[in-house]
């Protein structure tokens, strides 16, 4: 076995969220290149891999097994927040942010990977996302609106509302910059193409696009999608 693997291995063990175990974290990647080359790092103990430079401002957050949290990840929970839980090999990827405020949670199943810059704000209604989801950069998922009233007061004065939770089905695949919007539901395998605004429930299997969404073609139909609506995931 080479001299990397054996460092890598060593400094794993002592991997943690303590002053001690994040600077086991730094000296277990310090010879291994940034990104996704470190997911296989979260391989190497039941722990996992989450960085260093991972922000986590919240007092309920459940890891599983083997996940991978990347560089500028943001865990954040506003007053009376619920949990984030995260299951085993789930990938967080850079600079992605997750924030519960009252009556919100966000819980992302087994296996499922979440490229960069994607936002995760769950008020008032919980976020559930399912196992083998595969989310491309920028996606957003806002299970909440601002009230609108009939009068000229600044929107963000106006009391939130919403009709209910975000559920995303085993297997989905959203492309990037894809709006996921309070009240939705996504069928299991379904896919979402890139940059669509997603507000009512799509069922399973079907592929849909636009602003709002509408279902192109369902995927018994043996459509390919265009490379650039498929997210990249990392191994």
């Amino acid at each position: 076995m080479h001299v990397r693997p054996l460092w890598e291995r060593f400094w794993m063990r002592f991997s943690g969220q303590g002053i001690f175990g994040r600077t086991a974290t730094r000296l277990a990647a310090m010879f291994t290149r940034p990104y996704s080359h470190r997911i296989r790092l979260s391989r190497i103990t039941p722990k996992g891999y989450i960085s260093p430079k991972t922000i986590i401002c919240h007092d309920s957050v459940k890891f599983g097994n083997n996940v991978y949290v990347d560089d500028g990840v943001l865990l954040y929970q506003d007053r009376d927040g619920g949990p984030i839980m995260l299951g085993d090999s789930v990938h967080l990827l850079r600079e992605s942010y997750f924030q519960t405020g009252a009556g919100g949670s966000i819980t992302i199943g087994s296996g499922t990977h979440i490229q960069p810059r994607c936002q995760f704000s769950a008020y008032l209604s919980p976020i559930t996302i399912g196992n083998g989801v595969e989310i491309a950069p920028y996606c957003a998922f806002y299970p909440y609106s601002h009230g609108l009233s009939g009068d000229t007061s600044p929107v963000r004065e106006m009391p939130l509302k919403s009709k209910g939770g975000i559920v995303i089905g085993d297997g989905v695949w959203l492309g990037v910059g894809a709006i996921v919007l309070d009240g939705v539901s996504i069928g299991k395998g379904a896919v979402v193409g890139a940059g669509s605004v997603v507000t009512r429930d799509v069922p399973e299997g079907a592929i849909v696009g636009g602003s709002p969404a509408r279902i192109l073609k369902m995927r018994s139909d043996s459509v390919v999608l265009p490379a650039h609506e498929s997210p990249t995931t990392s191994d």
